[in-house]
């Protein structure tokens, strides 16, 4: 059993070999974590090549930073997805922003063309707009907070015991219920009931604002 507070020996000599600069390291774990990246990436943009261009801004970050991760602060796994979890969201902003900002210079280019009409704009007429645009940004922050919930929950699953995950799996994407999940498992009914229990509680924690504090370092 590993010490409490002692990090796993894989990611602390996996630290030190990229701080050492060994391109053989990234290459491992490029090949461990590749997939993890993608996906989360991909559950927040919804698009394979902005999940592909996140996936690379990961691996190049942890390149250059290598010190960024600290071993004593958690897995090298969880690090990552939270780091993969801010560069997307990022992405996501940049991208939706820049949209707003395109349909704003239309607007302007139109207005520019059109002064007469535009000295005929009521007061009204420019509110209405301004609450269009306020509309706009708030379903922005709604988009991000969603994709945001949607890629914690992701990972989650992906990180919790294989015993929970896998009476999730039965459970709710297979729709079994807690006899049919038990006997596919092998286990009593009492014990079903209490994975399902436990992996719904940890599911629940996708929905708590922000990033675990420590994980995912400053980009």
């Amino acid at each position: 059993m590993a010490t409490k507070g002692v990090p796993p020996r894989w990611d602390r000599k996996m630290q030190q070999r990229l701080a050492r600069g060994e391109a053989a390291a990234l290459g491992e774990l490029y090949d461990r974590f590749a997939s993890l990246v993608h996906a989360l990436a991909h559950r927040v943009l919804a698009d394979d090549a902005a999940a592909d261009g996140v996936t690379r801004e990961v691996f190049v970050h942890v390149w250059e930073h290598p010190d960024a991760y600290d071993p004593r602060q958690g897995p090298l796994r969880s690090w990552m997805a939270a780091l993969t979890h801010r560069l997307a969201v990022q992405r996501l902003r940049a991208t939706e922003t820049a949209a707003l900002a395109g349909d704003g210079a239309g607007g302007a280019e139109k207005e520019k063309a059109g002064e007469a009409s535009e000295s005929r704009e009521t007061r009204e007429t420019r509110e209405t707009r301004e609450t269009g645009e306020t509309e706009e940004a708030a379903e922005l922050e709604r988009k991000v907070r969603h994709a945001s919930v949607a890629a914690r929950a992701d990972y989650i699953v992906q990180s919790m015991p294989a015993p929970l995950r896998a009476a999730l799996d039965l459970a709710y994407f297979q729709r079994r219920d807690y006899r049919q999940t038990a006997a596919d498992l092998g286990v009593t009914e009492d014990e079903a009931r209490r994975r399902l229990r436990l992996g719904l509680q940890l599911l629940s924690t996708a929905h708590d604002a922000g990033t675990p504090s420590g994980y995912g370092g400053s980009v």
